[in-house]
């Protein structure tokens, strides 16, 4: 610590105030900086202070303390000089108490606290007056302990910090493109793949068909010929043999099971189809509930271990004009994220009579201008903490383990939903309770 205590400067130490260079980060706070603290009581006189600024060209300023030590205010190197050098200067200032010239000037001080992040320090310096745009900031590192930072030294830290943002927005925009452009690939995939399937699932569907009324109209032949012919041994024992009872009720049994896979297999293929609609350059009216019951379908294999799917859909839901694939991709992200939370859940925390759900509600608000669509999906996880929702949509932000998640998500969703359709994608989380994401479009 630099501090006074006797009147004659001789006494005085040469501060050193040699500039280090700073590792710095994006949450980087102003204690983390090179800081000054040359201390002196205030009843010391303006000729204790003038040599020490002579012989230290870097010190930017003085605290000025009681006699118990606490803090009474700050002189800048900008101002001590301002005064001495004006008329009458030396004459009522250099051989008073130093506080003679602090009450005189009726100084605007800057206190900030320590934890300050740099960036937001370096605005509110900028937005004071601008005779006092290059004074010192008093910083209070701990309760009633100040040091004094010098504007240049934080000016050159923001100037790092929008350096490294720079930097970190020009990797988040390519990875985001690259995502993008995956995605966008992918979807262009799917709709081959899915357009190349469609053609025999609809082959065989439509065999299906007749292959049902054909077996039929066999069946009922056999039926009749057995009622008006004379039963014969041969086809007696032949029958025994192929258990012929058995085998009309397992075939009719075994077409109801072929027609079943092959509807399946269609509405995959249909929902694989609307998905891959990534790239639609217009809006086009779709129904939402098809759009959900697509995406559940897709995740059908990661659903069907317990986890209860509650469907809440309202009855009247117009066609909503979108971007139907995009729509499919945010439906998917919010599912599979809960379908994450829930088997964290399952694994993490053992409760009994504990049904894992998601519950899917559609409905319709009235607005003034025009209505909206309200799409909630909600689960009873485990929530997300509170000091993090603030961050759940930002680019790259994951809470789950590494190589488990890209952060991109939710970010991307964000995206679509209040960028590309002119909505809003909320979030409401209880820790321990739940996490419920809000889907509000506009009807127009």
């Amino acid at each position: 610590m630099f501090a006074l205590y006797e009147s004659n400067s001789d006494s005085f130490t040469v501060p050193n105030l040699e500039v280090k260079s700073q590792i710095l980060s994006l949450e980087s706070t102003i204690q983390e900086l090179p800081l000054q603290d040359f201390l002196i009581e205030s009843s010391y006189f303006g000729k204790d202070v003038a040599p020490v600024f002579e012989a230290n060209p870097l010190l930017s300023g003085v605290i000025l303390l009681d006699q118990q030590g606490k803090f009474v205010g700050m002189i800048s190197r900008r101002l001590f000089f301002e005064r001495m050098g004006s008329r009458y200067g030396m004459e009522m200032f250099y051989k008073r108490p130093i506080e003679a010239l602090y009450r005189f000037s009726q100084i605007d001080i800057s206190i900030l606290p320590g934890n300050t992040l740099i960036v937001e320090a370096a605005q509110k310096s900028l937005h004071r007056r601008p005779e006092l745009l290059y004074d010192p900031i008093v910083v209070e590192v701990e309760t009633n302990v100040y040091k004094l930072l010098d504007v240049h030294q934080l000016l050159v830290a923001q100037s790092k910090i929008h350096e490294l943002t720079s930097s970190l927005l020009q990797k988040q925009t390519q990875a985001k493109a690259i995502q993008t452009e995956k995605m966008a690939s992918l979807g262009r995939m799917v709709a081959e793949v899915a357009h190349e399937i469609r053609n025999p699932v609809n082959c065989i569907w439509n065999n299906l068909i007749f292959l049902c009324s054909y077996l039929e109209e066999i069946s009922k032949l056999l039926s009749t010929y057995d009622e008006i012919s004379e039963p014969s041994p041969i086809i007696s024992q032949i029958k025994e043999q192929i258990e012929y009872d058995s085998l009309q009720e397992e075939l009719a049994e075994t077409t109801q099971g072929i027609r079943f896979g092959s509807e399946q297999l269609l509405k995959i293929v249909n929902s694989l189809r609307n998905f891959s609609h990534m790239d639609e350059s217009q809006k086009k009216p779709a129904d939402i509930h098809e759009c959900i019951d697509s995406s559940l379908l897709i995740l059908n294999n990661r659903l069907k271990y317990g986890i209860k799917v509650i469907k809440n859909y309202c009855t009247n839901l117009p066609l909503v004009s979108c971007y139907s694939g995009q729509l499919s991709q945010v439906f998917m992200n919010l599912i599979s994220n809960s379908i994450d939370a829930l088997n964290e859940k399952s694994a993490e925390i053992e409760i009994s009579n504990w049904q894992p759900e998601i519950k899917i509600t559609t409905e319709i608000i009235v607005g003034k201008g025009y209505d909206w669509v309200s799409i909630r999906m909600a689960d009873n996880g485990l929530g997300i903490p509170l000091e993090i929702q603030d961050k759940i949509f930002e680019n790259f932000f994951t809470t789950k383990p590494v190589g488990k998640g890209t952060g991109m998500g939710l970010a991307i969703s964000h995206q679509i939903i209040n960028e590309k359709h002119g909505g809003k994608l909320q979030l409401k989380s209880l820790p321990g309770k739940g996490t419920e994401f809000e889907i509000i479009l506009p009807i127009f």
